[in-house]
């Protein structure tokens, strides 16, 4: 008993910071409701924590968090099915993260982990890959 509500009250004071908000998935599938590639799902320019709205703060040329500003340092992370971590959605090349460094291990078109790999991870014929339109895609975590 003592055991149950002490945990319940470190459940109750965790500061919603440190929860990862979900923001869907980054996939190409337009038909899955939690797809970004989906209008009327999470990928709605009107979901008011979507990486598709501008004003929110994941979509926000912004925000700090968001995936389209390219000085934002607190991107949303990828995850894949798996629960592997597959960098930072954003826009910042400089970010080692980020999936639009060039150089880094998450955007380099040549590196194995990175969804810019046509022949890795971002292949269109992989059944987790965000650019597999009949696929899952990687989860979008915020913070």
């Amino acid at each position: 008993m003592k055991i149950t509500v002490v945990l319940v009250l470190v459940l109750l004071w965790t500061p919603v910071a440190l929860q990862a908000e979900d923001l869907g998935n980054l996939s190409a599938n337009q038909f899955d409701a939690d797809s970004t590639a989906n209008p009327f799902g999470k990928g709605s320019p009107f979901a008011p924590n979507g990486i598709n709205n501008p004003f929110s703060p994941y979509g926000s040329p912004f925000s700090n968090r968001s995936a389209t500003n390219p000085f934002a340092t607190e991107a949303p992370r990828l995850y894949d099915q798996q629960g592997n971590y597959r960098g930072k959605l954003s826009a910042n090349p400089f970010d080692p993260d980020s999936t639009s460094n060039r150089f880094g291990r998450y955007g380099s078109p040549f590196s194995p982990e990175s969804l810019n790999n046509q022949f890795g991870a971002g292949s269109p014929f992989r059944y987790d890959s965000p650019n597999n339109p009949y696929g899952k895609g990687w989860r979008i975590e915020g913070r």
